[in-house]
């Protein structure tokens, strides 16, 4: 596949785009800045940049633009973690209401219309933040609601600041989870808590999401970034190669057979030990210093 990005301009934030989208797609995300793509390092933060909409997950570009930072970050071996947050006091309202009762957007037509949007529109997320070969965290700064509460279930990590709210609410729309919940959420929390939360479709705050394992840890707003790079950079302190590889053999054992996933653990952990990375950990496991990694 042929990516192409455009070069930030000089004190902007880094906006990107790739070949293989639709031209108004590609112009739109650009345009409407409505993910934003930062790099520290090898942390990068998503911001969801749809404030005025509470972060609502909606539109072509939109989506494009998740699935083209996606792409970025797989293929920048530079990259070690990434950050997901929402802009303003919300992380993600999920889909739009408003769009729903006027049958627009990704609720527009038929049946068969609508579900092909869906099938080319919204469930591209979860399939490209799956996909991600790094490690990702949530840092969830207010109300994750419907597709935005799967949406953060799609990281391997969830951090909440004291107001974050969680809702599997597709049931009080009279509709079901559309993106791929009712697949990850029972991952996380059991089936049982994943039932509740989808029947019911009934709110809980952070203190609950941190009993019921939805989220690792729970902070003041005010230090919910701190805390979300202070665990990135923990992560990302480790040998990228290797990070990528525990994450596939983590993806894989979720469906694979012990004895499938042995056989791939021997196939990676002979790539790894012939890795620069490794003889460097080594060393600095010997001189009791941190290791200096460099992807090789």
């Amino acid at each position: 596949m042929n990516v192409k990005y455009r070069q930030k301009p000089a004190g902007q934030k880094h906006i990107f785009t790739a070949s293989y989208l639709p031209r108004d797609w590609v112009v739109s995300a650009i345009m409407t800045n409505e993910l934003i793509y930062e790099q520290d390092g090898g942390i990068v933060t998503l911001t969801i940049n749809r404030p005025e909409e509470r972060n609502a997950l909606a539109g072509d570009e939109f989506f494009a633009a998740f699935m083209n930072a996606a792409e970025r970050i797989n293929t920048d071996n530079s990259v070690r973690c990434v950050i997901l947050t929402g802009a303003g006091k919300a992380f993600s309202a999920g889909g739009n209401v408003k769009h729903m009762r006027d049958k627009e957007g990704l609720f527009a037509g038929s049946p068969a219309e609508i579900r092909n949007s869906y099938r080319y529109g919204i469930q591209k997320i979860p399939l490209a933040f799956y996909n991600l070969e790094v490690p990702t965290i949530a840092a969830v700064n207010g109300p994750a609601i419907g597709a935005g509460c799967d949406l953060s279930c799609m990281c391997d990590i969830r951090i909440a600041g004291k107001s974050a709210l969680f809702a599997e609410s597709f049931a009080k729309l009279g509709i079901i989870p559309g993106d791929g919940g009712a697949w990850f959420l029972p991952r996380i929390i059991g089936s049982s808590r994943a039932a509740e939360l989808t029947f019911t479709g009934e709110m809980i705050n952070a203190d609950t999401a941190l009993e019921w394992g939805l989220v690792s840890e729970v902070v003041e707003d005010a230090d919910l970034m701190t805390a979300a790079k202070k665990l990135a950079g923990r992560i990302a302190a480790n040998a990228p190669h290797a990070l990528r590889m525990a994450k596939k053999l983590l993806r894989e054992g979720e469906h694979s057979r012990l004895e499938s996933l042995l056989e791939m653990s021997a196939a990676l952990q002979a790539i790894a030990h012939h890795t620069k990375d490794h003889s460097e950990a080594i060393d600095a496991f010997f001189e009791k210093r941190p290791g200096n990694y460099k992807g090789e």
